[in-house]
């Protein structure tokens, strides 16, 4: 890597600590990222109630079915950008950066419309209670309309991500955290302003990392340079992105769909179960950031090697970014089940949902270790051009077998203990399948000898 460049070519130098330089900038962004939405949680819950707390908190699922959905794409763009890079072949690289933002972005305003005005009816069909809806609808409403910001964004951090920069996507976090974080105090502690405010804070606090963004990819100059005049569609590049990208959109759809079903049993026990529960969610998500930049490390460690051919490189990455990955998860885990009380009583005044939320921490933290397996598991093989194996798995187990079990147990048992057991029971299932995939198949040749 040329010290004066943003780019990290991976497919050489050594290993643990290429992973480990490209992980720290992700870890620190997510982390900050993460606070779009614990800033949320905690303003709301703190300053407007229990009622606008559970309206937030049940919106998680919602919002993650389109996020995730282009999420997904755009992790195969990074998958095709990553092994153009690491091949060296800069023509086809540049059509897949700008193919990629233009349909993003195109396909980000279509979908912003439609979240905005179908966002009552999927709130009534999560059963969502009628003394929460007034403010999931404003919530949820406000920000799908800025949506395309998020999806312009995920590109945007996607690109730089492919050529191994992730220390300018996390300056550009840092910088809309701390605005969103203010903005939120702002609109409803010193305005007065509704939950809806919540959502204008992190749309608007999500542009500005955009605006930063594409001012970065517009005036570098490195290889991944934007050009306006080269922003375009090329056919053929944007149908290998959706080859690669569509699997793991489909997965987290599909994913998010069986979290609403979640979510919808979580509802019907009342807002203190979904106050307790959201706050756990908040935390957990905070668990899995160390898992989650890993991940997206080893996807671009194994793109960027097997692009280069060097096989037996991108498997010893693979390996230890799983290690290292689910022994910090497992680790995060067992402190959160310590500590699960005054972790979860920072979000809510309720006594009734501290016990939920303590509940849930208690059974699912003790297994994290297995989604932790998972989630790396899954990156590696999307980086190999293999998204269709984690999808399968994932959707099998995450969503088919989740599912089941919370449709014929909850009504005899009615108790919410199934809803947070489902959870490492299916965690189980899928790590099972991808590690015997994971040992069984020469996961590092490419699918049908596919260049890219």
């Amino acid at each position: 890597m040329n010290k004066k460049s943003a780019e990290m070519n991976m497919t050489e130098g050594p290993i643990a600590k290429q992973i480990v330089t490209f992980a720290v900038p992700l870890f620190l962004g997510n982390l900050f990222q993460q606070l779009y939405n614990t800033a949320d949680t905690f303003v709301v819950g703190n300053l407007l109630g229990d009622n606008a707390l559970a309206g937030v908190s049940s919106s998680g699922s919602l919002i993650f079915l389109l996020v995730g959905f282009f999420s997904g794409i755009a992790m195969g763009a990074g998958v095709v950008i990553a092994r153009l890079f690491g091949a060296g072949d800069v023509k086809n690289m540049r059509k897949a950066i700008h193919t990629s933002l233009v349909a993003f972005f195109a396909a980000g305003v279509i979908f912003s419309v439609i979240g905005a005005f179908g966002s009552r009816y999927m709130l009534m069909w999560m059963r969502t209670p009628p003394e929460v809806m007034p403010e999931s609808v404003a919530y949820v409403r406000m920000y799908f309309a800025g949506l395309f910001t998020m999806v312009t964004y995920n590109i945007c951090m996607g690109i730089m991500q492919a050529v191994g920069d992730s220390k300018h996507p996390l300056y550009y976090l840092i910088i809309s955290s701390v605005i969103n974080v203010i903005l939120d105090y702002f609109f409803i502690g010193v305005l007065k302003m509704g939950v809806a405010a919540a959502a204008v804070a992190t749309v608007i606090s999500q542009m500005i990392s955009v605006i930063l963004c594409l001012i970065r990819l517009l005036r570098s100059k490195e290889s991944y340079r934007v050009s306006v005049r080269e922003l375009k569609i090329d056919w053929n590049i944007l149908g290998t992105i959706i080859r690669y990208g569509l699997p793991s959109g489909i997965q987290n759809s599909v994913i998010s769909i069986a979290n609403v079903v979640v979510q919808s049993n979580i509802n019907a026990f009342g807002p203190d179960a979904m106050a307790g529960c959201g706050a756990y969610s908040k935390i957990e998500g905070f668990a899995f950031l160390p898992v989650t930049c890993f991940s997206a490390a080893m996807t671009t460690f194994v793109s960027q090697n097997l692009g280069a051919g060097n096989s037996e490189r991108a498997r010893k990455g693979a390996r230890f970014g799983v290690i290292t990955a689910i022994l910090i998860a497992e680790g995060i885990g067992g402190l959160i089940m310590l500590f699960a009380r005054p972790l979860i009583d920072a979000f809510t005044e309720s006594e009734t949902a501290l016990a939920f939320g303590v509940d849930k921490a208690r059974i699912c933290c003790g297994f994290f270790i297995l989604c932790a397996l998972c989630h790396c598991l899954a990156a590696v093989l999307r980086g190999a051009g293999r998204a269709m194996v984690p999808m399968v798995a994932m959707l099998a187990c995450w969503c088919v077998i989740r599912v089941s079990i919370l449709v014929v147990l909850v009504p005899i048992l009615n108790t919410i203990a199934i809803v947070n057991w489902v959870y490492p029971i299916t965690w189980f299932m899928c790590a099972t399948v991808l590690t015997v995939y994971f040992f069984a198949v020469d996961w590092t040749r490419l699918p049908g000898k596919r260049k890219i």
